[in-house]
């Protein structure tokens, strides 16, 4: 099923599905290294790629396939290529078109692990890196070398749901002579597609809203075919940062529902953030839905729906932060996200804590800062759980007053 015409909910259930003589309803899962050939001749010609067929099951596999051709049929793009997690991912994309004495352009709101690969990873290896205020398009456009190849983004960022102009910053990469490679993991294929927009490469963390219920690590890149026969596929294919068939199965499965939950769970981190704008305790609220946005005007223009995440901030500052994820009890703390279950985390001391105070503070990553990935609860439990871990932070606030 490869009709890019059908909704993007049927292609979930059904594309990309391999079936073998069995005739087997689900994805069949396939648990093998390698394959056999009826004769050496035929071995000989599939790995000279004159026959078609698999190899071995660090190059591809029939399982993985599935979930591959699944993804790029949602992504709309050309091809997809499965990885370990959502890191190898990131590492693959990079990594496979760069070499030493070339320039890579970066904006700094990124993942604590996304900056290390390019302000840290690559620069060993000879690769320079300018990391830029994404927002900021004079920034991109002054970074540009004439050795600049690519550029790197994420939107909206993690963790203070920042936006960038996709389609200007792509406009910017490719006058440069470079591609735009885009994290797409907060926004979902579901609310943004950066290609349509320009972008030339997208990568997930499988992990996040593709499995959405906490079993197994994964991660996918989607970009043309002209891409991945000149620099993905063989760095994947030798270098090995290839998905397990077991999680390729259970990330199929996630993606058959994706839109049930991505949807409900959009729904109800709206309701959440309002509900978190109203509450004494609550110093700011950041959620693309709002009105009350930074670049609501390009959050419109750019996303076809909100996000399951929430920022908020909190006065007492860490303590204070520490003290709402203490006394919540729905909502878990866990630097996972796009999960089915709630989850709260402290981005200053976990995923942002690599970075200087200075780097943070510049980022929007303040002490008070908690990070909220709405799962699939009823929203007036999730509401009330909040509302009563705030009260204590406020009731504590008015007391010392």
């Amino acid at each position: 099923m490869t009709d890019r015409r059908l909704h993007p909910d049927t292609l979930l259930v059904h594309g990309g599905t391999l079936r073998s003589p069995f005739g087997e309803t689900s994805e069949a899962l396939f648990l093998t290294q390698g394959y056999v050939y009826a004769s050496a001749e035929e071995a000989e010609a599939r790995f000279l790629n004159l026959s078609p067929g698999y190899q071995y099951s660090r190059f591809s596999n029939p399982t993985v396939t599935m979930f591959e051709e699944r993804m790029a049929l949602f992504e709309g793009a050309e091809v997809a290529r499965a990885t370990a997690t959502g890191m190898a991912a990131v590492t693959a994309a990079m990594l496979c078109q760069v070499k030493a004495g070339d320039h890579v352009v970066a904006a700094k709101a990124l993942f604590g692990s996304c900056r290390y690969v390019v302000e840290d990873l690559l620069p060993r290896f000879g690769v320079a890196c300018t990391l830029v205020d994404g927002t900021d398009l004079d920034q991109w456009r002054a970074a540009v070398r004439p050795e600049t190849v690519a550029f790197f983004l994420e939107s909206p960022t993690n963790p203070t749901l920042e936006l960038v102009d996709i389609e200007a910053v792509a406009k910017i990469a490719h006058d440069g002579g470079a591609r735009l490679v885009v994290d797409n993991v907060f926004a979902t294929p579901l609310w943004q597609q950066p290609l349509k927009l320009g972008a030339d490469i997208v990568v997930y963390s499988a992990t996040k809203h593709i499995d959405g219920q906490g079993r197994c690590l994964g991660g996918v890149v989607c970009c043309s075919k002209e891409f991945l026969d000149t620099y993905l596929q063989v760095f994947i294919r030798q270098t090995g940062p290839s998905m397990s068939p077991f999680n390729a199965w259970v990330l199929l499965k996630g993606l058959e529902t994706l839109p049930l939950r991505v949807e409900r769970q959009t729904a109800t981190a709206a309701k959440v953030a309002d509900a978190l704008a109203a509450h004494p305790a609550v110093t700011r609220v950041i959620y693309p839905g709002r009105a009350d946005h930074p670049q609501a005007e390009l959050v419109k223009r750019q996303m076809s729906g909100g996000s399951t995440m929430v920022a908020f901030e909190v006065t007492g500052g860490k303590a204070g932060a520490f003290a709402v994820a203490n006394a919540l009890e729905i909502v878990k703390i866990s630097n996972n996200l796009g999960d089915a279950k709630s989850l709260i985390t402290h981005p200053a001391t976990t995923t942002h804590q690599r970075l200087s105070e200075e780097a943070r503070a510049e980022l929007g990553i303040g002490p008070g800062l908690l990070r909220l990935s709405v799962g699939l609860e009823h929203p007036g439990d999730l509401i009330a759980d909040l509302t009563t871990a705030l009260d204590g932070i406020a009731a504590e606030r008015a007391a010392a007053e």
